[in-house]
């Protein structure tokens, strides 16, 4: 339907003239133009009446067309919204969920579903907990939002349980994992600039993934997702990426970016390392587990260089490792670590997380995120925090997770022609799809969901296990059935051309 716009416009055309007694006769021309926004270059003028008034004056009137009512849209086709209104940038299964409780999803068809996905490591107490419903419920029915220019209660609580959980002494709250490494990445140049080092670096892994936003997508040591988005051929400067638990690639390019090169030195400049910036356990590039001697390693060199050890706990951190964080499971102490996912059990919150000298690095004006730390997010954080302390749920992670990695241990023994090693902590497990499979993780994962179990690749070659930490026994062991005969399926399959 062709919408007009009227925009009525009265102008003043003034047209002098003396008269023989002097007086001065000004004549007003009103007209009116019709813009039409399919053919802009349309017009109407209609002229009004003149008039003698000496006031000079001019008057818009506008008249809009009325909102679309959301439900005035129709919900019959989702697919069909998605294609002509979303942006594509992800790639989506051909399945629509319509509610979920605990670790089951259901689809529009009425199709139950395992999930073992968990929003990618983030709905840690599973759907519908009634913990959370109630905490969110209660909350927004009081103050959903306010500025950070006033003290929000919540968010001071929330702040104490993670100095209280952790070795961080300040928080700084944010929205997501990739504003929380945003963060990191300011704080470990603006401690780096009181150095006297005007070109800091901050080295991270090949294969690593700290978010999309340009920084952190900088920071990620995976040159796919960099692709179309450099100037002039580079990301965001200051990053140099090693080898994850290579101990000697470490050393060299610490050594290497600690030495400045004479034509910085000329023109006053400085390099050094202003932090190493490592994942406890690569999420997306595979289910990597760090080294003890690698993070060891990682310390001391920070300490040496008077560098920032940042931990990048946005997928492992929160109890998935069986630890509260990923960075008790190698023995050593970050300076900042960075917080997400988890945190809320599906609400919207980040937290980065410093101690020591560096939880002192911050001012006010350096830093600010508009929702980070509101109430209505913090009180979904305090509220999983409660969870994880009155359900005794890191046991239970642990538990489970020796429970998974048997089971599958035992399904790649059974089809080593299809799966090789079974790797992760406590419930964030991967197994791998070997090479002469055939078959890519992605293609196992859509099987796996026409039999009901909700997984995630990582990477090209690991079918990823992440399912909310209240998963029971009965029901890793229904995943692990499901997942056997889908490998079952495919080899049989395989075996039959």
């Amino acid at each position: 339907m062709i919408q007009r716009y009227f925009i009525s416009l009265v102008a003043m055309f003034i047209f002098t003239a003396t008269s023989p007694s002097n007086n001065m006769h000004s004549q007003i021309a009103a007209f009116e133009i019709s813009i039409n926004p399919i053919n802009k270059s349309r017009f109407t003028f209609s002229p009004s009446s003149t008039s003698t008034s000496t006031s000079l004056y001019s008057t818009v009137s506008t008249s809009t067309r009325s909102l679309v009512p959301p439900s005035s849209i129709p919900t019959a086709d989702i697919p069909e919204l998605f294609e002509k209104n979303v942006y594509k940038t992800y790639g989506r299964y051909p399945l629509t969920i319509v509610s979920g409780s605990g670790c089951t999803l259901t689809d529009s068809n009425n199709k139950s579903y395992l999930d073992f996905v968990a929003g990618i490591a983030t709905c840690a107490l599973g759907h519908s907990n009634s913990a959370l419903t109630e905490a969110i419920t209660n909350q927004i029915s009081t103050l959903h939002h306010i500025s950070n220019l006033y003290y929000i209660p919540q968010q001071g609580q929330l702040a104490s349980w993670l100095v209280e959980n952790s070795v961080a002494d300040k928080v700084f709250f944010c929205n997501s994992g990739a504003e929380a490494n945003e963060g990191a990445i300011k704080l470990a140049r603006k401690h780096c600039s009181k150095k006297g080092i005007t070109d800091p670096v901050i080295i991270t892994a090949v294969q690593s993934f700290h978010g999309r936003t340009l920084a952190a997508l900088s920071a990620t040591g995976q040159p796919k997702y960099h692709k179309g988005f450099g100037y002039g051929g580079e990301m965001v400067k200051g990053f140099e990426y090693v080898k994850y638990n290579d101990l000697d690639d470490l050393k060299r390019v610490v050594e290497e970016i600690n030495q400045t090169p004479k034509e910085l030195e000329e023109m006053g400049r400085k390099r050094g390392v202003a932090a190493i910036m490592l994942e406890p356990l690569q999420g997306e590039g595979g289910i990597v587990p760090g080294t003890t001697e690698y993070f060891s390693l990682a310390r001391k060199l920070c300490d040496e260089h008077s560098a920032l050890l940042i931990a990048d706990e946005v997928q492992i951190g929160m109890g998935r490792s069986g630890t509260l964080w990923g960075y008790e499971q190698l023995g050593i102490q970050p300076d900042v670590f960075t917080s997400a996912k988890a945190l809320g059990g599906g609400v919207p919150i980040g937290a980065m997380c410093a101690r020591g000298e560096a939880a002192e690095v911050l001012e006010p004006g350096d830093h600010a995120s508009t929702y980070g730390g509101n109430p209505l997010a913090c009180a979904a954080a305090l509220a999983v925090a409660q969870y994880l302390s009155d359900h005794n749920i890191l046991e239970n992670v642990v538990d489970r997770g020796e429970q998974l990695t048997a089971g599958l241990e035992r399904i790649a023994r059974q089809y080593p022609k299809v799966l090789g090693n079974v790797r992760g902590w406590g419930l964030l497990r991967g197994v791998v799809v070997v090479d002469e499979a055939g078959v890519t993780a992605g293609e196992l994962v859509g099987e796996a969901m026409s039999e009901g179990l909700l997984l995630v690749p990582a990477g090209p070659n690991v079918v990823r296990f992440v399912p909310p930490l209240i998963v029971t026994m009965e029901e890793i062991d229904k995943a692990l059935d499901i997942f056997e005969k889908t490998v079952a399926k495919y080899t049989a399959t395989m075996q039959s051309k």
